[in-house]
């Protein structure tokens, strides 16, 4: 990385604001319709994977933090075992099911090929229904 285009990046001493999770939908939204430029295919496919986790976990965190609050500091693997006890069996399965292909699809390893548009696509259509599903009231 050249000097200027580090000295471009901007770097915040203080954590951003923790994004809603309908931002998050909107932001993979726009991310698969190409919106956001200056990414590659691999690249928006990948950042639209993260958003789509991001929301999902918050709706876990949001589930779980009702039903038995001092659950924040579990791994989310752990809380999405702990999910099947306050959630009908399907909605926990799917739920992980989707969390575990979105974790495959957020990272990146120089011997793969990303998600293709139509998986995430798929994820979105999944996160989208699972995120109404674990809503609390």
């Amino acid at each position: 990385m050249s000097v200027s285009a580090a000295s471009s990046l901007s770097v915040s001493a203080t954590p951003a604001s923790p994004a809603s999770v309908e931002e998050l939908l909107l932001t993979a939204d726009r991310l698969l319709a190409g919106d956001l430029g200056g990414a590659t295919d691999a690249g928006r496919h990948r950042g639209a994977s993260l958003a789509l986790r991001t929301a999902l976990e918050i709706c876990v965190d949001r589930v779980l933090d009702a039903a038995v609050p001092g659950l924040a500091g579990a791994t989310m693997r752990a809380k999405m075992l702990c999910l099947r006890c306050y959630l009908p069996g399907e909605a926990a399965r799917r739920t992980r099911a989707v969390w575990s292909h979105l974790c495959l699809g957020c990272h990146y390893h120089q011997y793969e090929i990303g998600p293709s548009y139509e998986q995430v696509c798929g994820w979105r259509t999944e996160v989208d229904e699972l995120v109404r599903t674990l809503e609390v009231p």
